[in-house]
């Protein structure tokens, strides 16, 4: 299958006076379209560093990360938003929704980004898909947590991601909020065809991807499928 994201040789080492911090050492990943991969370990292992070296958000020390055949490394930081903005939708733990948009605002911000003529109507359809289309005018503080990452969801697919990534995307949620959350990422997922990375400790969410990268210390130790669905 085409190669979407490919990690080589990629370490970030922090600095502070005379001390260096070796967050993560020399990964090599590759990763398909279409593929579900989801990245496990420790606190402390690397796992957000190395989404957000894949997602340029920050730039690695050594080696090199090519996203959808562009090299992220060679960009500034406004090209490299720009990919982000063209190729890449993204889910927090904490939500990240700007305060004082509505729901409905909030999931059209990427898509006024990108010059959408119809960005309302696609909103609109997203908060459906979601279940919130009657939440639509409410403002985060009136939603609760589950329907705060609901509007994250259609946020992250309102512009056609090539890949996604999710850190920790139930990490806030109870039980039977994050099956609800899981079940509804997976299925717009499915829908669009995006390929998929998620940052996680839940062990049965990582069981329900294609791929299980385990890392410890900076080190990637396993990458493997899981044993079970």
């Amino acid at each position: 299958m085409e190669t979407i994201l490919d990690i080589k040789n990629v370490s970030k080492i922090y600095q502070s006076g005379n001390h260096s911090l070796t967050v993560l050492d020399d990964i090599n990943l590759s990763i398909s379209k279409g593929d579900t991969v989801a990245i496990t370990g420790p606190s402390g292992s690397g796992k957000t560093t190395l989404l957000g070296l894949c997602a340029g958000l920050d730039r690695s020390t050594t080696g090199s990360v090519t996203l959808n055949g562009t090299a992220l490394d060679s960009l500034s930081e406004d090209q490299r938003a720009a990919v982000r903005n063209q190729y890449v939708g993204f889910i927090f733990q904490n939500f990240q929704l700007l305060p004082t948009l509505t729901a409905l605002e909030n999931v059209m911000v990427p898509l006024e980004l990108r010059g959408s003529k119809n960005s309302r109507a696609q909103a609109l359809d997203l908060l459906g898909k979601v279940g919130l289309a009657d939440r639509a005018a409410h403002y985060p503080v009136q939603l609760s947590g589950g329907e705060q990452q609901r509007v994250s969801l259609a946020r992250a697919f309102s512009n056609q991601p090539a890949l996604l990534f999710a850190d920790e995307p139930t990490g806030n949620l109870d039980a039977e909020t994050s099956e609800k959350i899981i079940k509804l990422l997976f299925d717009l997922n499915t829908d669009a065809g995006t390929t998929l990375v998620i940052v996680t400790h839940d062990l049965d969410l990582a069981a329900r991807t294609n791929r299980i990268i385990k890392i410890k210390g900076g080190q990637i130790i396993a990458n493997e499928s899981p044993t079970y669905v």
